[in-house]
């Protein structure tokens, strides 16, 4: 498994044991309100908002929260100021390219936040433009491999329109972000359920430090992360295993 898969891994047991559940839930409650405000109410039709509900049912959030925030998107619920999802850029330490994805209903206070982070661990904020060329969006698809026919997940993966299939100890599928439904389908049809499915931010090419200058631009995601307002923070480092290591052991 690629040092970034690890370090994905991490995150995700540290999102779901993270004592701040309420801050957790209100992330999702945002995410769902947005995709129902853009999409409508029916997950069937928007797979946005599935998606959306997936991912805080992951995480054990309450039926009737997600209720809620399905109305609030909808305008049933007029409870709550308006929200938008909006991508920020910065650089780390480095010059690790950072794209930032947040959901809010405050702008000023987000960026007053990112600014405070970034300024801290030695990054910046940056104009639009001045980073988003170094990434793509697509669908990305993390299966745990254990008690699964790997070679069968590449199959249905790669009749979907997957681009690359990556083989470990998680089973990591990258595709363009038409392909996402077509192969969350497929995996479906199969009773293959990812741990991680999303469209991220996939850098076109990525950076290599030594463990130490990459433990520092890792801190500052994760500090970065655990802002309310952040659902995901991207980057071009590309995250080896002995940086992993240093991060479990600082």
């Amino acid at each position: 498994m690629s040092g970034h898969s690890k370090w994905s891994t991490i995150k995700r047991k540290k999102a779901a044991n993270d004592a701040k559940r309420g801050n957790l839930f209100t992330r999702h409650a945002r995410e769902i309100a947005l995709a129902a405000r853009v999409g409508g109410g029916d997950q069937e039709s928007n797979f946005a908002l599935r998606l959306a509900v997936d991912r805080a049912r992951a995480n054990n959030m309450p039926k009737e929260n997600i209720e809620r925030a399905i109305r609030r998107g909808t305008g049933e619920d007029k409870e709550g100021a308006a929200i938008e999802q909006i991508l920020y850029e910065g650089f780390g330490p480095h010059g690790v390219a950072i794209m930032i994805e947040v959901v809010t209903d405050n702008r000023k206070r987000t960026v007053a936040e990112l600014r405070h982070i970034l300024t801290r661990m030695g990054g910046n904020m940056a104009e639009a433009g001045a980073v988003a060329w170094q990434f793509r969006r697509a669908a990305y698809f993390s299966v745990p491999a254990a008690g699964v026919d790997s070679d069968r997940i590449f199959e249905l993966a790669a009749e979907a329109g997957a681009e690359d299939v990556t083989l470990g100890e998680d089973i990591e599928i990258v595709g363009p972000v038409e392909a996402f439904k077509p192969i969350s389908d497929k995996l479906q049809s199969e009773g293959i359920q990812p741990q991680e499915a999303a469209l991220k931010m996939i850098p076109t090419s990525t950076v290599e430090l030594k463990p130490d200058a990459a433990l520092q631009v890792m801190r500052l995601s994760e500090a970065l992360e655990e802002l309310d307002d952040v659902q995901e923070v991207f980057s071009n480092l590309h995250v080896t295993d002995e940086a992993v290591a240093l991060l479990q052991t600082a």
